[in-house]
């Protein structure tokens, strides 16, 4: 197999946020709800909070920066040591921050 395969991904840490709410839930919060009523209807009264897709998701994560690195077409089954190798020789590995995870794999063809 001729070319490369440039492989994205992030370090994942045990504090790391990642939840998912739905958006009846969310505005089905009291605190939520009172917090858009006083910045978008300031001092009107009898306001209701209405949602046409109350399936919609919002999701809350911790940002997390991508690291990329290229390897052979060959080395496809060790994409994920070879990541974490990536992550140590980089020293992105810190306590409590040990882990990864493979965000993208493409593929590129040599020319």
């Amino acid at each position: 197999m001729n070319g490369n395969i440039e492989v994205t991904y992030k370090v994942l840490c045990e504090s790391d946020l990642s939840k998912e709410l739905s958006l009846k839930e969310l505005l089905g919060n009291e605190k939520v709800a009172k917090v858009i009523k006083s910045e978008f209807a300031k001092g009107l009264r009898n306001i209701q909070l209405i949602s046409e897709d109350e399936d919609a998701k919002l999701s809350i994560e911790s940002i997390k920066e991508f690291h990329t690195f290229e390897v052979s077409k060959d080395d496809f089954a060790d994409i994920l040591a070879l990541a974490e190798d990536d992550a140590m020789t980089k020293k992105l590995f810190k306590k409590d921050c040990a882990r990864i995870e493979l965000v993208n794999i493409e593929t590129k063809d040599e020319s």
